[in-house]
């Protein structure tokens, strides 16, 4: 059993536990909370849709699977191509305004044939990532000028950010403030980054107004919801919205199971809670498993940090370590995210519980992730390998190439 474990699972093994420990207690609270879709929403069962949440995650897996057998280093080249590729997707997307169950749903997009609906912005994030820790590592041993800084930088960053902005503020916010912590991470000289924090500040306002001004231009804009939703968040009044609602019914599974957990699938307030199965559903897992099953989690997840940070040191290229931190932030971003709009430590953003959440594309990106950072650690060579190589090569390190 021990060979086979060795042979095909490959990289970090403390990790892929934390990974597997997920994905496992994942079936709970979605068989748990996809009752709401059933009969609140009136689609399909709790057995089909757990069924479908199976179907996800294998496919999760066996892309992080496959993934963690590839050399990293290639995944600079790819997330190059994919920018330019997922902006004209984002711009697709954002013109063609889908429309799911009457509701604005201009982040998706549904593929011909199978029905399944996929967010581009969730796949544009990691790419850019990516990217960006492909050009800090290029432009490691150069001199930054702003001819490098708008053509290499700027100009993707404001394409992809901009065009996932007007349909998905929290996305495109929480993607601004990762790439600034890479950047960070990376080197990058702060004079550069406070013009370009500028510039995005004045874009955002610039936009807000245009889009308050001339509603009729931007038809799919959701600004007087971002704006109702702060509002709200900053009200002490009572509110009716179903915003309001979602958050009053999420604090209030969370007093319920910390006065006394309800037990595995004893959930009250996943008939009354509708996003329970996905972004709420921190809250039902609170409520049946209590502050031990809560405070389980977090951990889980703060282990998980601990690992990627471990690989990050560890793995000898520039590349391999920016890499780690790229696909590994947004994955502890989400997840602290997810929790605190639960508890209502901020206004509702709808990001899902990484490996937790029902759901497709998000899960899979962030199996993907996964897969990266175990393809990362499959390469982290000892002092002495090290030393072998830098032989090879004439007493130099490895050179990246990403």
């Amino acid at each position: 059993m021990a060979t086979i474990i060795q042979k095909y699972f490959k990289g970090d093994k403390s990790l892929w536990s934390f990974i597997l420990i997920l994905a496992i207690f994942s079936f709970l609270p979605v068989y748990s909370a996809s009752s709401n879709l059933v009969y609140t929403v009136g689609t399909g069962t709790v057995l089909s849709h757990l069924t479908k949440h199976a179907g996800f995650l294998l496919v999760g897996l066996l892309i992080m699977f496959a993934v963690q057998r590839w050399d990293y280093r290639y995944f600079g080249f790819f997330a190059s191509t994919a920018v330019g590729i997922l902006a004209i997707l984002l711009l697709f997307t954002l013109i063609q305004g889908q429309t799911i169950g009457g509701a604005n749903a201009s982040r998706w997009i549904m593929i011909p044939g199978i029905g399944i609906g996929i967010q581009p912005s969730t796949i544009a994030s990691q790419a850019l990532m990516i990217y960006i820790a492909r050009f800090l590592t290029k432009n490691r041993d150069k001199e930054y000028t702003w001819k490098i800084v708008i053509l290499q930088l700027l100009l993707p960053m404001g394409l992809i950010i901009g065009l996932i902005f007007p349909s998905n503020g929290s996305t495109a916010l929480m993607l601004a403030m990762m790439a600034g912590m890479l950047l960070i991470i990376g080197g990058f000289p702060l004079k550069f980054l406070a013009v370009i924090g500028g510039i995005g500040t004045a874009a955002v306002g610039i936009f807000i107004w245009a889009a308050l001004t001339f509603a009729d231009l931007f038809s799919n804009n959701r600004v007087h919801t971002w704006i109702s939703r702060i509002e709200k968040f900053f009200s002490d009044e009572a509110q009716t919205t179903l915003e309001s609602y979602q958050v009053l019914h999420a604090k209030a599974a969370i007093a319920r199971g910390i006065a006394e957990m309800s037990g595995p699938g004893k959930s009250v307030f996943k008939q009354t809670l509708p996003q329970s199965s996905s972004d709420f559903i921190f809250a039902i897992i609170v409520e049946e498993y209590g502050a031990i099953g809560a405070i389980l989690l977090v951990f889980t997840f703060l282990f998980i940090l601990f690992r990627i940070c471990v690989i990050a040191s560890k793995i000898h290229t520039v590349f391999g370590t920016l890499l780690v931190f790229a696909v590994g932030i947004p994955i502890i971003f989400q997840a602290v995210i997810n929790m605190s709009v639960a508890v209502n430590l901020i206004p509702v953003t709808g990001q899902p519980l990484p490996m937790i959440s029902y759901g497709g594309t998000a899960l899979w990106m962030t199996c993907l992730s996964f897969g990266i950072i175990l393809s990362v650690s499959t390469q982290i060579k000892s002092n002495e390998e090290l030393e072998i190589e830098r032989k090879r090569f004439n007493g130099n390190d490895i050179e990246d190439i990403a």
